[in-house]
């Protein structure tokens, strides 16, 4: 494990989160890709290399792991604004998507080339080891997809070539994993509410308290139930939906009232979350209200999702508290709490950050995955000690 750099990733269905290294680097891409060609046009008064690279991801990607190998993509932003852009499906499994791994090899290659201290050789070729703690869906790791997904990242080199892309292009990465943990999200939605970076309980009041953890995603939800400081893998329910359908009605919607395209699900989260304008968009130049339409799609969903919440609970009727986590639930915030105070009156709980809250699965990976690092080398150096000793 020497010489391997600790990376923590959350393939959300909505964006990609990942902290790497010393949680000196952070990366955010929406979870959106396109096929492309190896020659993109590049248009704009800017030389390519005074752009942001993360703006404009352009890649060849080279693995055993996906169906379609040596394929080339446009990722993120840049995907976005294509005709031709892909998000994951409702009713897709996250651990079997090329889409999942292209978008995790592309935020690792990334952070290995702009990795000071990544062994470079002449040719432009970076070869980088990683320690990576990433996660599935509850259901997907009780119905065993997590050794599948496991087994394809370890023991082969995955290479990302930087096509057009600012800053990078023509550099290729070779990436090796040392190691690969992948965690039930609902399990790791505990961890972070309950331990620091240290794996110190930080919360004592949760810690052997029987919770319930509601994360809504893009694609799925799961509710897992949380006593003796374990997932009951038994009570853990998963329920493949999220938020997607939803945005993408939105977006219909939005096009066919007033004429204007939005590029992703990500533009419409933007136009329901953001602090200023919330619910507006421009139409030929005039700020319009989109209230209507957002407000009917959401409060559908929302009452969908309080019904989940509402017969987990019943089979678990000694539940203190649910934590609402994930990109859906700062989506859902306000619904789910005008439902519970009219309805049953829950004792519910969200993240009033809602950065805490979408950044929550890829802290709790990086604590994870970060005390299994110190375990390994504390368990090496105890060894070394021993063999020296003789």
């Amino acid at each position: 494990m020497t010489k391997s750099r600790i990376a923590a990733v959350d393939v959300g269905n909505d964006a990609v989160k990942a902290n790497f290294g010393k949680m000196e680097s952070e990366l955010y891409i929406p979870n959106v890709m396109a096929r492309d060609l190896e020659d993109r046009p590049v248009i704009g008064i800017e030389e390519l290399d005074d752009k942001d690279p993360l703006d404009n991801l352009h890649i060849r990607v080279h693995s055993p792991a996906l169906d379609e190998n040596n394929a080339i993509y446009r990722v993120g932003t840049l995907a976005a604004k294509s005709d031709n852009s892909t998000e994951l499906d409702p009713g897709s499994s996250k651990a079997e998507e090329d889409q999942t791994l292209v978008m995790l090899f592309a935020s690792l290659a990334l952070d290995a080339v702009s990795n000071k201290d990544a062994k470079s050789s002449k040719n432009n070729v970076v070869d980088a080891n990683y320690t990576l703690g990433t996660g599935l869906p509850l259901r997907e790791v009780k119905e065993g997809k997590d050794v599948g997904y496991r087994s394809q990242l370890l023991g082969s080199v995955h290479q990302v070539e930087f096509l057009v892309t600012p800053q990078y292009q023509g550099m290729k990465v070779n990436l090796k994993f040392d190691e690969v943990k992948v965690y039930p999200e609902g399990f790791a939605a505990f961890v972070n509410l309950v331990m620091d970076n240290d794996l110190n309980i930080i919360n004592k009041d949760l810690i052997d308290k029987q919770i319930l953890i509601q994360d809504i995603g893009g694609l799925s939800t799961d509710i897992a139930v949380i006593r003796n400081r374990n997932v009951d893998d038994d009570k853990a329910q998963g329920y493949n939906l999220g938020v997607s359908e939803s945005l993408e009605q939105i977006r219909d919607e939005i096009l066919t009232k007033h004429g204007v395209e939005l590029d992703s699900r990500r533009d419409v989260v933007d136009i329901i979350t953001r602090k200023n304008d919330r619910h507006h968009i421009m139409v030929k130049g005039s700020r319009t209200s989109v209230h209507d339409i957002t407000d009917r799609i959401l409060l559908e969903l929302a009452k969908k999702q309080y019904r989940f919440l509402r017969n987990v609970w019943q089979k678990n009727s000694q539940s203190e508290i649910c934590y609402f986590v994930g990109g859906g639930s700062a989506v859902l915030k306000d619904y789910i709490k005008t439902l519970n105070n009219k309805l049953d009156g829950f004792n519910i709980d969200f993240f009033e950050d809602e950065n805490e809250s979408i950044w929550m699965m890829a802290n709790a990976y990086y604590k994870l995955i970060s005390d299994f690092v110190r375990k390994f080398e504390k368990a090496d150096k105890k060894t070394e000690t021993a063999s020296s000793s003789k």
